[in-house]
């Protein structure tokens, strides 16, 4: 028996609707032209799974408080396997002034706040007599571990902890940082200048905010002739910052 011939209409209808779905096929993958074997042009396959998050991507704390929390659990380099905990900041920053050291040592490794030995306490005696008392202003380090028998941060430790970094000045808005030695400097600008060579001179981080590069409290502690010519840099961070520096202390 002869079937009866099909409405010419509604073939013309069903070739278009299969040439919808094989361009929205082609739109969701990437694929050009036809399929070798002509399978039903269906529904288009689901999209391939989002990657991973990169192992360097920019942290995404929204506060100060998130911020340290991602830390708190960070596993992207060696020196988290021999911390006692992590080290993220001290004070509040509301003065405007940022003080960023090298890492934390032994004292800051036991009490999860920077600079709180020896090289610490120095610290403190500066900011006191630069005006500032010690919580308004903020302190951090390049890593937020303590390295092993403290010896210096290695280039890939420190590139793994610079997103936490770069988000902690994002956050906090310094209107000036005090780059406390040569790993300091390295770390937030990126030079290979020793400390002695930069000491005093004027740089810019991300080009606009200031950043007086100094030594470090902990020479200051081996080599003390040196806090004369620290203090004319802590003299130099207060007329930027518009304030009026007092005597030698």
């Amino acid at each position: 028996m002869v079937e009866p011939e099909q409405d010419p209409r509604a073939e013309f209808r069903s070739l278009v609707e299969a040439l919808r779905t094989h361009l929205a096929w082609q739109a969701a993958t990437g694929a050009l032209g036809l399929p070798a074997r002509g399978p039903a042009l269906s529904a288009p396959p689901a999209m391939p799974p989002a990657r991973a998050p990169v192992e360097n991507a920019t942290p995404s704390g929204g506060s100060l408080g998130e911020l340290a929390a991602l830390v708190a659990g960070c596993t992207r380099c060696r020196l988290s396997q021999s911390r006692t905990q992590t080290v993220f900041s001290r004070g509040t920053g509301t003065s405007g002034l940022c003080f960023v050291g090298e890492g934390p040592g032994a004292d800051e490794d036991a009490q999860g706040q920077p600079f709180v030995g020896l090289a610490g306490q120095l610290l403190d005696r500066m900011i006191a007599a630069m005006g500032f008392s010690r919580d308004e202003v903020y302190v951090c380090n390049i890593v937020k571990c303590r390295p092993p028998e403290n010896r210096k941060p290695e280039p890939d430790e420190m590139a793994a902890c610079r997103p936490f970094l770069e988000q902690q000045l994002e956050l906090v808005a310094p209107q000036v940082i005090v780059a406390l030695g040569a790993t300091a400097v390295q770390g937030l600008l990126g030079t290979t200048e020793g400390i002695t060579r930069l000491r005093g001179r004027w740089k810019l981080y991300r080009g606009r905010i200031a950043v007086m590069p100094t030594f470090h409290p902990a020479y200051l502690l081996r080599n003390p002739k040196a806090k004369r010519e620290v203090w004319e840099d802590l003299q130099a961070v207060l007329r930027q910052m518009g304030r009026t520096p007092p005597g030698r202390p």
